[in-house]
């Protein structure tokens, strides 16, 4: 399979086998790193990082994939860009192209990186959107597929704001890869149609089940994943808390409603997460509303059925394969 030249923008975008493609490749080249094999196949590529969002894991991870893939990185911040601003974002992406083997981006709307990629002339990234998080989806397959060994058949349930990135790219992702997806939230919170439609016509083919429910006992029976994400995106108004704890509060992921899951169900996060009072939001949330946690509770944070840490290491395997595939030809590296 050859994803040579390819944008990597949303996993609509991309089959079922070229879905478990890249997790194959991530998974030997986890293996690789692992062992300490060299496996530097893009020296001398250069790679532009543009971060309208800023993030911990999203940039060291496309900044260590393409250091173990001999390549060179160029961090652009929201300061340091004039994407938008001075210059249009077709120009800034011919610009860029000129210069760059890649292009990551990472920022607001969709059409924004969907422009990069039509004019940039060189395989473009979406490192998280308003709408998506495609490589982000990569590490959650892999860290299941890891977990269990399959990913055909495993229910996943998400608790909480279902209606943009991680909540619209789990629902394909598992429609794609025939998992059963479940959004459990308020009903006000739930994806749109045009998203919904567009995942119940892949499940037609995949066999896989999408449902939106908003009673979290009926829909955490039998999950194999149980999955959240913080109320308040980035972006959004500080002055939402209040209704966002009101209406999801009783969709908090608790000991009490892990037990309701399946046996071996795991507990995942794309992070950051809001667990505890050791974040200076956390201690404001707790000043303001008496909330010692949110989305979770610490104990199911910490607990052992929790594999965030894992799912959050695998993002720099993902990213790497790829930026590998879409970089280079696979005989090149040797698949």
């Amino acid at each position: 399979m050859d994803l040579y030249g390819r944008h990597f923008l949303k996993l609509l975008d991309y089959s079922s086998e070229e879905i478990e493609y890249l997790l194959d490749l991530a998974a030997d080249l986890k293996e690789k790193k692992a062992k300490r094999i060299p496996h530097r196949y893009l020296e001398g590529y250069q790679a532009a990082l543009i971060f309208e969002k800023t993030s911990t894991r999203t940039r060291c991870s496309f900044e260590v994939a393409a250091h173990d893939l001999g390549m060179d990185t160029t961090y652009l911040d929201p300061s340091a860009s004039q994407l938008g601003k001075k210059e249009s974002i077709a120009d800034t992406a011919r610009v860029l192209g000129k210069m760059f083997d890649g292009i990551e981006y990472r920022g607001f709307e969709q059409k924004r990186v969907e422009t990069l990629a039509k004019y940039a002339g060189v395989p473009v990234w979406n490192g998280l959107t308003n709408e998506y998080h495609p490589t982000q989806m990569l590490a959650d397959l892999l860290t299941i597929r890891e977990h269990f060994g399959s990913l055909k058949g495993k229910k996943l349930v998400y608790f909480g704001d279902a209606r943009y990135n991680t909540g619209n790219s789990l629902m394909i992702a598992c429609a794609k890869m025939g998992m059963h997806y479940t959004a459990c939230c308020h009903h006000k919170y739930f994806p749109g149609a045009e998203v919904v439609q567009a995942a119940h016509q892949i499940a037609a083919s995949t066999g896989s089940k999408i449902r939106l429910l908003e009673d979290p006992e009926d829909a955490i029976r039998g999950a194999d994943v149980v999955y959240t994400d913080v109320w308040v995106s980035m972006g959004e108004p500080a002055e939402i808390w209040a209704e966002r704890i009101r209406e999801l509060g009783r969709y908090k992921v608790t000991k009490e409603l892990m037990d309701k899951a399946g046996q071996n169900a795991i507990f995942m996060h794309c992070l950051p997460a809001f667990h505890d009072l050791e974040t200076a939001t956390g201690k404001q949330i707790y000043e303001q509303f008496g909330l010692t946690d949110m989305e979770v509770t610490d104990e199911v944070f910490e607990s052992e059925q929790s594999v965030v840490f894992e799912e959050a290491g695998n993002r720099m395997h993902t990213i790497k394969a790829v930026m590998l595939a879409t970089l280079a030809h696979p005989e090149t590296y040797g698949k």
